[in-house]
């Protein structure tokens, strides 16, 4: 079977715009660069065999939700964990905070802080902040009340303003 991947001219074409959002979350839930991969490709022939099951509107939430679950199908068949109550240090080593370039050390504080961060309210957090996905978008892609999604948003924030305090 051949795809049509121009994106002015088909579904997977609309699929295709937003795949820098797919390889993020898959990123994020994964923690490993060749496991995302692995998830988006599942989610993307996933999203393509189902393409019917479309409702119109925007495709990336649609897409998102794939992501997700194909993530979930992923760690379930090869038996991997989320790791538990691993608390690492976000400011990093010292030499870190020594280099000139804060904007570097910043985004590795921030890296390391996400790390830290419950799955649920990692994910909350990427698809709101990063995704720019709205509450009721994140609501249905995660199938919870939007008030869960609020409330996971505003755990994860206080969170990474704690873990960026020093001492």
């Amino acid at each position: 079977m051949l795809l049509n991947l121009d994106p002015s001219q088909d579904f997977g074409g609309e699929l295709l715009k937003h795949l820098s959002s797919a390889y993020r979350l898959a990123r994020q839930l994964t923690r490993n660069p060749h496991d995302a991969e692995d998830v988006v490709q599942e989610a993307y022939l996933r999203a393509l065999r189902f393409a019917s099951c479309f409702r119109g509107g925007d495709a990336r939430p649609w897409l998102l939700r794939i992501v997700r679950n194909v993530f979930y199908t992923f760690i379930e068949r090869n038996a991997i964990r989320e790791p538990v109550g691993r608390r690492q240090d976000a400011r990093g080593s010292d030499a870190a905070f020594s280099d000139p370039e804060q904007g570097l050390v910043r985004r590795l504080v921030v890296q390391n802080a996400l790390k830290t961060l419950p799955k649920h309210c990692r994910e909350v957090l990427v698809l709101r902040e990063v995704d720019e996905l709205s509450y009721k978008d994140i609501s249905a892609l995660l199938g919870v009340p939007t008030g869960t999604v609020m409330s996971r948003l505003s755990r994860a924030r206080a969170r990474l303003r704690q873990s960026g305090r020093p001492g």
